[in-house]
């Protein structure tokens, strides 16, 4: 079995909590509770059909054997996983548990979560992350780009969040 490998970004940025909302944010908020800053790590989180879970995924085992981690775990997730509902995904929910379940038990209709994380080897996220406030955006990966929401200021956030 190859090793298990999440699908990450590493990121250098700030995680600021405002009210129930975690922000990550190019520099430091004006506005807000600091959680962490510097090297972090970022992974996605599949959202489980009709329960309040997601799991981010590290090993893809297919109903033939073949088995995917990393970049390769993920193409097959978004491009391919619907013409395989029995393959198993291997991951951490995001309360750190270890899990297994299958592909048909995911919904990939709905928005993704986005986790941060300290380290690699952290199996449990810091928080689910709300929102990036960057002026430059483009200067983050494009995956997280795809999931997460980006504004250029907090005020922009918060007249479009309510």
């Amino acid at each position: 079995m190859p090793p298990r490998l999440p699908i990450s970004d590493a990121v250098e940025g700030v995680v600021m909590r405002l009210d129930d909302d975690f922000l990550l944010s190019a520099a430091m908020l004006t506005r807000g509770e600091f959680v962490a800053a510097g090297a972090l790590i970022i992974r996605y989180g599949i959202p489980y059909l009709d329960k309040p879970y997601s799991v981010a995924p590290d090993l893809v085992v297919l109903d033939y054997g073949d088995m995917l981690t990393g970049e390769a775990a993920w193409e097959f997730l978004i491009k391919q996983s619907h013409l395989h509902p029995r393959a198993d995904v291997l991951g951490h929910r995001d309360d750190g548990s270890d899990q297994m379940l299958a592909v048909k038990q995911l919904d990939f209709a709905i928005p993704f979560d986005v986790f941060v994380y300290h380290q690699t080897a952290d199996r449990k996220p810091l928080a689910k992350l709300d929102a990036l406030i960057a002026a430059k955006p483009a200067a983050f990966p494009k995956r997280l780009l795809d999931y997460l929401p980006a504004f250029v200021t907090v005020a922009d956030w918060q007249a479009r969040h309510g």
